[in-house]
């Protein structure tokens, strides 16, 4: 009996040391990231570290690299934890993303605001930024494949947001961003990131905005469809329809923040606008003793959906990147609210949608 244990176990180490990881199956088509948080940077969750380092080759920080945690205060800057972000993605050979420079989010209000509380002005503004960007960048220059330099600034409508950079500096903050990132590291990828270019209003902006980049003389090496999906929402073909867009104005296509959101009530919103979903976020959990089989076919069957145009528009796509690691790291479990959106579960095991994503890269 001990002998026949024995075995039992060996040939059950043996199958989950040959389990095929999403970095193989893919390696001819894209990159596959994970987006990390704190614990596992910092070396505190180690069952998901070992996860990442097997299923993964690039890696994206969820927060440590935004701009009020690695510069909260003017003058100081906290290196900590992207330094030790940096270090293991170098120790294990992956493709380390900068996730983000610009954004109207998750920036401290001094950066805005002068000593009375009243706006500051242009030139201020832009110091600010320039030398935010040639510090973080800067410290990693020839480390970081490429950076999120500004993020979410086109609007639902295709217009560009009413942000704090925008009505201080003027539409030329992004064409600044892009530079000053580029003068920190000129052999960084730099990305535009946004939601919902899906969406044929808000894709037209977009198009607009890397057209005029371009057109300035700015590199964007690609742009980054965050991929905050729904079960039905979007549809592969106005996936597919999004990934051409750009890809015909020679940008590659980073899909940067991939999960699939299933709790039924947030359907109806599309995207991560964060007023949105923060306020469905309070709903109950719609699935208290787990996501029942079912659902975890109709979630397999919606990766696979997706795939299947990541693959055929290989090419184009240089990086899918899911925004966490396992479902208890998920973004969309806030306020309550308990969700389902990735590959793997609470416990890290591979969930249904995880064989048939490698089931697409097979074919």
């Amino acid at each position: 009996m001990l002998a026949v244990l024995v075995a039992l176990l060996m040939a059950t180490r043996g199958a989950a040391q040959t389990q095929p990881s999403l970095k193989e199956v893919f390696k001819k088509d894209f990159l596959v990231g994970a987006a990390l948080n704190y614990p596992q940077i910092l070396g505190l969750d180690g069952r998901g570290d070992s996860l990442v380092r097997q299923q993964f080759n690039a890696i994206t920080p969820e927060n440590c690299l935004k701009w009020e945690s690695v510069h909260p205060r003017p003058e100081t800057y906290s290196f900590e934890v992207p330094d030790k972000y940096v270090a293991f993605g170098e120790k294990n050979g992956m493709a380390i993303i900068g996730h983000t420079l610009v954004w109207h989010h998750q920036t401290p209000r001094w950066v805005f605001d002068s000593a009375n509380g009243k706006p500051v002005d242009r030139e201020i503004l832009l110091r600010r930024m320039h030398d935010h960007i040639a510090t973080v960048v800067g410290r990693y220059k020839g480390r970081i494949k490429g950076w999120d330099v500004v993020n979410e600034a086109v609007d639902e409508d295709g217009s560009l947001r009413q942000s704090p950079w925008l009505k201080i500096i003027g539409e030329d903050f992004i064409v600044k961003a892009f530079q000053f990132a580029h003068e920190a590291d000129p052999n960084a990828e730099l990305y535009y990131n946004d939601y919902s270019l899906e969406n044929a209003p808000k894709r037209k902006g977009a198009l607009a905005l890397v057209k005029k980049l371009q057109e300035s003389g700015v590199h964007v090496a690609a742009v980054g469809l965050q991929g905050h999906y729904k079960l039905v929402w979007p549809s592969p073909a106005q996936v597919e329809t999004t990934i051409t867009a750009f890809a015909a104005l020679g940008v590659k296509v980073v899909v940067t923040e991939l999960d699939i959101d299933v709790v039924p009530a947030s359907q109806g919103n599309e995207g991560a606008d964060l007023l949105l979903n923060n306020k469905d976020m309070r709903r109950a959990d719609f699935y208290a003793a787990g996501l029942p089989d079912s659902m975890q076919q109709v979630l397999a069957r919606r990766y696979t959906g997706l795939f299947a145009v990541f693959v055929r528009n290989a090419e184009a796509v240089d990086r899918v990147t899911f925004w966490g690691v396992g479902d208890g790291n998920s973004w969309l479990n806030s306020g309550g609210r308990v969700n389902y959106p990735l590959l793997f579960d609470r416990k890290y095991q591979p969930k249904p949608a995880f064989d048939a994503v490698l089931k697409t890269g097979m074919k």
